[in-house]
């Protein structure tokens, strides 16, 4: 059995991530920013559960949460960095307070993780890490382009990091999630600009509405996807992109559908641009 390095372990999808690997018998290094918080969440208080106070956008903590967790376990084989937030707005209304503070969670937390965690799973060669991003981050939509910027961000992290780690003998996987009923929606994880902008009424508008009806009614089994996640690590030949849930497969499709017509239709104006290409 492994050991994992869960953030946002408290609660939403790190919680069932946790749970999940818990009871198939790994032992857990669960982070989030309160410790109290995840003690609390796991009040049958499981073996192999090591609680510990960790702000993602906070270096320090996240390296003594790792030094604690090796001295508990001596290792660490997966790494979920799954703490962040969302940002409704559209990109005129959103305020730079708050892009700043997805990104410094969604982006840049991750980034402080993954130097927490590397070097142990460089030097194991060996690991997992599993970045839980969003279906938002590789086809996003009005009113959500912030976030999936910031999903977008993880993207391009994973991808590269793929190809940096691939050699020694670590894997990396970017789960894609749809709508999964967490509290993802909810004021505790979703932040709402406050300006509106009447022009975005059509543009924005019907997203806006949309994400505040639908808390608690989203399609995804959380712990189905933590099933999921937990799977995808002891898979021999895991993939680069994990996407959860029956909406998250539809707007991916949909997506390279565009792409795909897009470059199809521009494709001369692409090739003509080469040197001694004639573009007329």
């Amino acid at each position: 059995m492994g050991v994992w390095f869960v953030t946002g372990a408290s609660r939403g999808l790190g919680a069932e991530i946790t749970r999940e690997a818990l009871g198939r018998g790994h032992r857990v290094i669960a982070a989030a920013r309160d410790a109290s918080a995840v003690l609390r969440a796991y009040e049958e208080k499981p073996d192999g559960l090591l609680a510990v106070s960790a702000d993602v956008t906070r270096p320090e903590q996240l390296a003594a949460a790792v030094e604690s967790g090796l001295k508990e376990f001596g290792r660490i084989d997966v790494v979920v960095n799954n703490a962040g937030h969302g940002l409704v707005g559209a990109i005129e209304e959103t305020s730079d307070e708050a892009v700043r503070a997805l990104f410094d969670v969604n982006v840049f937390g991750v980034l402080n993780t993954l130097r927490a965690t590397l070097p142990t799973l460089r030097a194991q060669r060996s690991g997992h890490v599993v970045n839980i991003g969003s279906v938002g981050g590789f086809a996003t939509a009005p009113a959500a382009g912030l976030y999936g910027a910031s999903k977008f961000a993880l993207e391009g992290v994973s991808e590269a990091l793929h190809g940096e780690l691939a050699p020694l003998g670590v894997r990396v996987t970017i789960v894609e999630p749809g709508g999964f009923r967490t509290d993802f929606l909810s004021a505790s994880s979703l932040r709402v600009e406050p300006a509106v902008i009447e022009d975005y009424a059509l543009g924005a508008g019907p997203v806006r509405e949309a994400l505040a009806r639908n808390d608690g009614r989203q399609p995804g089994d959380p712990a189905k996807a933590a099933r999921a996640v937990v799977d995808v690590t002891e898979a021999a030949e895991p993939p680069l992109r994990l996407q959860l849930g029956a909406d998250a497969v539809e707007r991916v499709e949909a997506k390279l559908d565009l792409v795909r017509r897009e470059l199809d239709r521009w494709r001369h104006v692409a090739l003509s641009t080469g040197v001694g290409e004639d573009a007329r």
